[in-house]
């Protein structure tokens, strides 16, 4: 990785409140997943582009949506070279006088359309991991996001359906644990991962029977993700052995990060597995023991032993557009792992897999 930047520091790690606020910021057009009307489009619906249309269509997972909903708008705006904010591609050893956009997709043979408008616009909507993958089977949407593999997010499609499906890794995901800010002022700053599994399990059911808390005795509110999320099947393999694990201990489920986040910030008792992205001081991540090390938010949760770390998905069906490399590539680029993963609070590749990444690409025309 270059680790060179000097744009606009627009972009933290705030979850889809940066990615909303940057669509307004550049005059994105679609890029941040909402519709001509302004409202958030949640069902990533409409048609297929099939690789040739004007309009390459995302959705999916809400982990993944900061980025892929970024970099659409980002896209879309398709900044001049000039540009050292937003693109600024001699930051990256990049040599071309091109717009973003005009770049990325004129090494696939997309011609630019002489002004600011990109070769073709990218939408990016908003659901789960599940939803995304089956309407990328339908062909409602080009690339699937997903925070879990699509074996585990579609257990029960046969091995002729899931080589269909094909994997890009965009980035890498530290899952934490969070609490709602009365309980971490109580003492819950550290569980460990056998303590965490109790809770959902529903062995722990009373922040009284935790050794570090100090408060009031107070039952336990267990936030899980919807089930088919990639968020709850990572978080059930990763901790609970299993994708089908049974939760009994699990109070209320979310389809999304922002509303589990929003849920945790204004309850006094709630315990949530969430994307790393969507952590801020009004819902706190604690410290999770386990196997001896304590992984600690903002210092080691991208530690490969990391129990909750897990990769983001980009996935393709029947193989992969011009459309679909020249965005993809895009994003597994130096620039695009500075602008569109760091900044949004995840981890980068390493040079080693954004190599491998980029070698899954169709080869560029030029």
């Amino acid at each position: 990785m270059t680790g060179k930047s000097t744009r606009r520091k627009f972009l933290t790690a705030t979850g889809t409140s940066s990615v909303l606020a940057l669509a307004g910021c550049i005059g994105g057009t679609g890029g941040s997943g909402t519709t001509e009307g302004g409202k958030q489009d949640d069902s990533d619906g409409g048609s297929k582009s099939g690789g040739q249309s004007d309009k390459l269509k995302a959705g999916g997972s809400s982990t993944v949506y900061p980025i892929t909903s970024t970099a659409g708008s980002v896209w879309s705006s398709n900044p001049p070279a000039s540009d050292e904010e937003y693109w600024g591609p001699g930051q990256y050893d990049i040599d071309t006088d091109a717009r973003l956009a005009d770049y990325w997709a004129g090494l696939y043979g997309f011609e630019s359309t002489g002004s600011a408008a990109p070769p073709f616009d990218v939408s990016v909507g908003l659901s789960h991991s599940g939803t995304g993958l089956e309407k990328l089977k339908n062909g409602l949407v080009d690339l699937g996001n997903a925070s879990a593999p699509v074996s585990a997010e579609l257990p029960d499609a046969s091995e002729e359906e899931l080589e269909k499906y094909t994997d890009h890794v965009v980035g890498v995901d530290a899952q934490p644990i969070v609490v709602s800010k009365e309980i971490y002022e109580a003492g819950v700053e550290k569980l460990t991962a056998e303590q965490v599994r109790k809770i959902y399990t529903g062995e722990i059911e009373n922040w009284s029977d935790i050794d570090a808390y100090t408060g009031e005795d107070r039952e336990i509110q267990a936030v899980g993700r919807a089930e088919g999320s990639g968020t709850d099947t990572a978080f059930r393999v990763n901790l609970l052995d299993g994708p089908d694990a049974k939760m009994p201990g699990v109070d209320v489920r979310k389809g999304q990060n922002q509303q589990v986040k929003t849920l945790v910030s204004k309850s006094d008792n709630a315990i949530a597995y969430m994307a790393l992205a969507f952590v801020t001081g009004d819902v706190p991540a604690v410290k999770l023991s386990f196997d001896g090390t304590v992984y600690e938010p903002g210092e080691n949760l991208a530690d490969e032993n990391y129990p909750l770390s897990r990769d983001l998905h980009c996935y393709t069906y029947d193989g992969t557009s011009k459309q679909e490399a020249a965005y993809l590539r895009m994003i597994i680029s130096d620039f695009g792992q500075e602008n569109f993963v760091k900044t949004q609070g995840y981890a980068t590749l390493t040079d080693e897999r954004q190599k491998k990444q980029t070698s899954n690409l169709p080869e560029p025309e030029q």
